[in-house]
């Protein structure tokens, strides 16, 4: 066979466990973005909350 028919049977055994230990990386990353989005949308709700409680005691 050519390099390139030796190499696509390469990747595809070893394909296979490079995407199983990659859906764990895959998770890993997914769950670190989820917490930074988690932890970036709390500090804009806190900043925003901050931001009404100095507008209304300008107001009164």
């Amino acid at each position: 066979m050519s390099e390139d028919g030796n190499s696509k049977a390469g990747a595809g055994a070893g394909g296979k466990r490079a995407r199983e230990g990659g859906a764990a990386s895959r998770e890993e990353r997914l769950a670190a973005a989820l917490r930074a989005n988690l932890q970036r949308r709390k500090a804009q709700g806190r900043a925003r909350a901050a931001s009404d409680d100095s507008e209304a005691d300008e107001e009164t």
